[in-house]
């Protein structure tokens, strides 16, 4: 388990190969400002290196490229992926003064935000298919969020049956982070991250 504690935000993170692979197709990265938290999460088409290969396209662009914006980063991750597998991406920037979170998804990468103190679970719809290095359509989604928002984001290789009644019941991330560690069984690459903006 890695975690991040800051100020703004609290995360537990999970990252596990498929069984009989040394290497996860599943990527993460996330960068902390003073200003702002981005989180990514890629799922490469496939397993093992060829797999991840697609998938460390997305750490090597957030390296360099935080700065920019959620689309920019997105057109960036898709150009990188021309003569690889692809990848399905996910990412969402967390901005500590405008209490926005922007997020946008292409592939079956799955983002919960649950609002505690209206009971509320948002779930935006990614864009179907994957990055491949093809044109691509966008639908990034800008929301904004209380203190004490619970998120979740995961790849397809962590199998929940109702995360929405998992978030309400854990109230908290590690809470979280260790109910879904006892009820998954991962067959696949399998990367997840919990987390709640604090301020």
């Amino acid at each position: 388990m890695e975690k991040i504690q800051h100020s703004f935000v609290d995360a537990f993170i999970f990252n596990e190969a498929k069984k009989g692979n040394y290497e996860s197709g599943d990527s993460y990265h996330t960068v902390l400002t003073e200003d702002y938290f981005i989180c990514s999460v890629a799922d490469g088409l496939g397993s093992g290196p060829v797999a991840r290969e697609s998938s460390q396209v997305i750490p090597q662009i957030l390296r360099e490229y935080h700065h920019e914006t959620i689309d920019q980063l997105m057109y960036r991750f898709n150009g990188l992926m021309l003569q690889k597998r692809g990848a399905a991406v996910a990412i969402f920037k967390v901005d500590f003064k405008e209490k926005t979170l922007e997020y946008s998804c292409v592939g079956n990468i799955r983002f919960y935000l649950y609002r505690k103190a209206t009971d509320e679970i948002i779930y935006p719809l990614p864009v179907m298919g994957y990055l491949s290095g093809r044109p691509q359509k966008l639908r990034t989604q800008l929301y904004t969020y209380v203190e004490d928002d619970l998120f979740l984001i995961h790849s397809d290789g962590v199998d929940l049956r109702n995360p929405k009644a998992m978030m309400r019941k854990a109230a908290v991330p590690e809470q979280l982070y260790r109910d879904i560690l006892a009820s998954i069984q991962t067959g696949d690459d399998a990367t997840f991250i919990t987390g709640s903006l604090l301020k």
